[in-house]
C-alpha cells in the first residue's frame, strides 16, 4: 500500500510575465521503506517537488494524499500539526538551533509534541547512539563538524517517529567521508527500521544508494526506475 500518493501535481509560479512551470503534471507513488532519489539538472523542479510532498508549498493543481489524508486540502495550522507528527525533514544547511545542544535540538520536535521529559530523553539518546554521536549529546552546533552536524539533523528528523523523512541535498556541504558515514546511517535505518528515505539530489553518491531513482526534467518526470 503506497504511503503517498500523488496525481497530476503541479506548481505555477507568476513572479514573471511568462509563468513557470516548476512542476508540470507530476504523478508517482512511494511504498513503506523506499529509498529513493529524485534526480534531475537544476531548476528541473526537485525542491519544489519535496516542498509540496512536505506540506512546505502549496500545489498549483492535483492532488497529494499521505497515508489517507489529502495534504492539499488542509489548513495552514492543520498542516503544521501534520507535518510535526507525521514528516521528517533534512536540509543541506543542517538547520539546527545554535543555542541548543545536540540533545536538546533532537529533542526539541518531541518537546512540541508534548512528549514527556524522560521519554524525550531516552529517544534522543538512543538516536544519538543510532547516528554513530552519543558522546557529542552536550556539545554545540558551532563546535561541532558539517558531517557531525548533519548527523544531528538525522537524528532529529527521526525523532517523532514519522511516517517518511524528505532529504534535501543533505550532502551538499559534506566531503566524501562524511557523506559515506551519513549515507551508510540513513540506509542502515531504512533497512532495520523500515524508515522511508526521499532525498533530492545531484550527489552521485546518493544516487548509487537508492534502491529508487526517480529523474525529472522541465517540471516532468522523464524517468522511475526501480533497482533491487
Amino acid at each position: 500500500m503506497s504511503i503517498i500518493s500523488i496525481k497530476d501535481l503541479t506548481k505555477i509560479y507568476n513572479a514573471s510575465q511568462v509563468p513557470v512551470h516548476a512542476v508540470n503534471g507530476i504523478s508517482l507513488e512511494f511504498e513503506r521503506g523506499e529509498f529513493a532519489a529524485i534526480v534531475g539538472p537544476s531548476g528541473s523542479g526537485k525542491t519544489t517537488l519535496l516542498n509540496m510532498l512536505g506540506g512546505l508549498d502549496d500545489p498549483t493543481s492535483g492532488t497529494i494524499v499521505i497515508d489517507n489524508q489529502r495534504l492539499d486540502q488542509l489548513k495552514s495550522s492543520e498542516r503544521i500539526k501534520f507535518r510535526l507528527n507525521n514528516i521528517g525533514f533534512i536540509f543541506q544547511a543542517y538547520n539546527l538551533i545554535p543555542v541548543l545542544t545536540a540533545r536538546e535540538n533532537i529533542e526539541f520536535i518531541m518537546e512540541l509534541q508534548k512528549i514527556p521529559k524522560e521519554q524525550r530523553e531516552k529517544r534522543s539518546m538512543e538516536l544519538l547512539e543510532a547516528v554513530g554521536i552519543p558522546d557529542k549529546a552536550n556539545i554545540r552546533p558551532r563546535q561541532l563538524s558539517g558531517g557531525q552536524q548533519q548527523r544531528i539533523a538525522v537524528a532529529r528528523a527521526l525523532a517523532s517517529r514519522p511516517k517518511f523523512i524528505l532529504a534535501d541535498e543533505p550532502t551538499a556541504n559534506l566531503d566524501s567521508k562524511s557523506t559515506g558515514t551519513l549515507l551508510d546511517i540513513m540506509e542502515k535505518l531504512n533497512r532495520e527500521e523500515d524508515i522511508t528515505f526521499i532525498f533530492s539530489t545531484h550527489d552521485a553518491r546518493v544516487v548509487n544508494k537508492a534502491r529508487r531513482v526517480i529523474t525529472i526534467e522541465d517540471g516532468r518526470v522523464k524517468n522511475d526506475e526501480v533497482r533491487q
